[in-house]
């Protein structure tokens, strides 16, 4: 796999990625873990003079990447993408009744990744969302966000992409700490948490063993 020289890595998602970046700075990357992987590859490949760009924003659902797409990835013409998104298409269902069947998902998401394909030359990192069980009733969105995550599996496989296992990570983190350490509405993580998601990332692109 491997960073080329002159790489344009584009992180792209909801809250979790936007983690509060500057808007008005295109180049900020927020506080997590799109900070944190690009923190990590700027000082491993000084010598590739890799670019970083983070346009997650807070609240996206699947289909809210599929109508900024071309603005806020193909038009940037990154040579990798990363895809995490997903927690809010359950979200919403449980808040306010928005439901987005898996089927639906998987046809927003296949959408995204045939697009980029078509249009760009680009490695494809897909991030599958994660739950932790903080509060208790975070145990019924399982219902709904378990056949995404299958989704973003099976697209993974499909398209020979990358695939950060991100809920069974955080299920086994969370044998040696509580859920709330690593992510304290069972959503958002912590800033262990991001490092954990970071240091995933980094390992699914062979950054690090």
């Amino acid at each position: 796999m491997g960073f080329k020289e002159n790489d344009i890595i584009l992180f792209q998602g909801d809250s979790i990625t936007d983690c509060g970046r500057n808007y008005e700075d295109a180049s900020s990357l927020g506080v997590g873990y799109a900070m944190m992987a690009a923190a990590r590859l700027g000082l491993q490949y000084p010598e590739k003079n890799l670019t970083f760009i983070n346009r997650g924003i807070s609240g996206n659902r699947i289909t809210d990447l599929q109508q900024r797409w071309d603005k806020d990835c193909l038009d940037l013409k990154p040579t990798w993408v990363s895809i995490y998104i997903g927690i809010n298409d359950t979200w919403r269902r449980f808040d306010s009744g928005q439901e987005t069947t898996a089927a639906e998902f998987e046809a927003a998401y296949r959408d995204l990744i045939e697009r980029t394909m078509s249009a760009l030359d680009a490695r494809l990192v897909l991030i599958e969302p994660f739950v932790l069980p903080v509060p208790e009733d975070r145990k019924n969105w399982r219902q709904d966000l378990d056949p995404k995550i299958h989704v973003v599996r099976e697209l993974a496989r499909e398209y020979g992409a990358p695939l950060v296992p991100l809920d069974g990570l955080f299920a086994a983190a969370s044998v040696k700490a509580e859920p709330a350490f690593w992510a304290g509405d069972g959503v958002h993580p912590s800033s262990a948490g991001h490092a954990l998601i970071a240091e995933a990332w980094l390992k699914a692109v062979g950054a690090i063993n």
